[in-house]
């Protein structure tokens, strides 16, 4: 007849001499423990980085952008505004003109991307408190046209904001046939004078330059014709639907785009990396539960004789398998209680209390962000349960092999 497992368990594990494999399995267990624990915070870091490049992008870069799937700009007429502010969920439409221009600031000079925007592109309280970093946001003030340039853009040029005795001379090359003698055709040239600076990201500060939308199109001689428009969706609307209700009303000859969308590849390469780094995490896992086999291994070697009682007792090789699973299980799952424990609360000890800082005096944050998700608890759980098992099977099938009364 068949033996409870839990008998079976509590006789096979009674003897003394487990001293010694009692000691490598708490062992076992601590590795499993630091390494779950290590790939729960690496995840976090990773979820943390990926939400900061989000809220770095989502500062600059609208909910929703529109723009032509043909071409790099597109004639916006009256209907064409009018369907898509009658879009359930848009909130705010901004017009833009972006392309690239020539500016000058006493000696200095650059290439840069202008930026055009309509007057309620500060309505979208896209530049935060903390990214206007010298002089005040404003664009227009009783008729003067005002830029608001990146902190990498100033220092090229060594801006002086709010200083109207030198403006900066944006020029701009224009298309025209060749075989013309008069160069000041080449060109059109506006000043415009610098009201402020924003810091928000690197490739951003180093290269931008907002201007009124009308300052722009005069100078870039676009007319009715428009890069992009971005889309602020009402608070009680999901960006996604919206984003899909546009793209009904407008249909194929429009990009639709909600901010991840907009930065797709950056995106993917972070997922990417997350992947390879759970892998490489699990591998390093599969190699800490090692010892979980050969404590397992030398388990049933010493308790061959106990097998074989066990065997005479009436116990099937089911029973055995499930003595020693069941003890690998034991191992390995309380060591990955106690390390998912342990990387909970590093990370919350980070989020509360700032543990590893940066290390960079201009970095965006002080301290590592990290955000923990189910997810990544899930995919753990998953990947320890799958190690565990194939680490114990093999144990649990040699221990079959001694139901020979001759190890009695």
């Amino acid at each position: 007849m068949n033996l409870p497992f839990f008998i079976a368990r509590k006789y096979f594990f009674s003897s003394k001499k487990r001293n010694f494999i009692n000691v490598i399995s708490i062992i076992s267990m601590m590795i499993v423990a630091i390494c779950t624990a290590a790939l729960v915070i690496v995840l976090s870091v990773f979820n943390g980085l990926r939400d900061l490049v989000g809220s770095l992008y989502s500062t600059f870069d609208p909910q929703i952008k529109i723009e032509s799937v043909k071409g790099k700009s597109f004639e916006l007429t009256n209907e064409l505004m009018a369907t898509i502010e009658a879009t359930e969920g848009v909130a705010i439409v901004t017009e833009v003109i972006e392309d690239y221009a020539y500016v000058r600031y006493r000696q200095a000079d650059m290439v840069v991307k202008i930026k055009g925007v309509s007057e309620n592109f500060l309505d979208q309280n896209r530049f935060g408190e903390y990214t206007i970093v010298s002089g005040d946001l404003k664009l227009k003030e009783d008729g003067v046209n005002y830029a608001v340039l990146g902190q990498g853009v100033q220092y090229a040029l060594s801006v002086v904001p709010d200083n109207n005795l030198h403006p900066l001379q944006i020029h701009y090359i224009k298309d025209v046939k060749s075989g013309s003698l008069d160069v000041s055709k080449l060109y059109s040239k506006k000043n415009i004078l610098p009201g402020s600076v924003f810091a928000i990201e690197k490739n951003y500060d180093e290269n931008y330059i907002f201007v009124p939308l009308d300052f722009a199109r005069d100078l870039l001689n676009y007319g009715a014709k428009r890069t992009s428009l971005e889309i602020k969706v009402k608070d009680d609307h999901a960006i996604d639907d919206v984003r899909d209700r546009l793209r009904v009303a407008l249909g194929d000859g429009f990009r639709i785009q909600n901010n991840e969308e907009q930065h797709a590849d950056l995106y993917k390469l972070l997922n990417l990396e997350k992947l390879f780094v759970f892998v490489a995490f699990s591998f390093i896992l599969a190699i800490g539960s090692i010892n979980i086999f050969f404590a397992l291994t030398m388990l049933a070697i010493d308790k061959k004789k106990d097998i074989s009682v066990l065997y005479s007792m009436g116990a099937d090789d089911g029973i055995i398998r499930r003595i020693f699973l069941g003890e690998g299980a034991i191992i390995s799952l309380g060591g990955a209680a106690l390390g998912l424990i342990l990387g909970t609360l590093i990370c919350w000890l980070q989020q509360t209390f700032g543990l590893v800082s940066m290390g960079m005096e201009t970095s965006v944050l002080e301290y590592y962000p990290v955000q923990m998700q189910v997810t990544d608890f899930l995919f753990t759980a998953a990947s320890l349960i799958v190690i565990t098992f194939v680490i114990s099977y093999r144990p649990a099938v040699i221990a079959t092999r001694y139901n020979s009364v001759k190890h009695l």
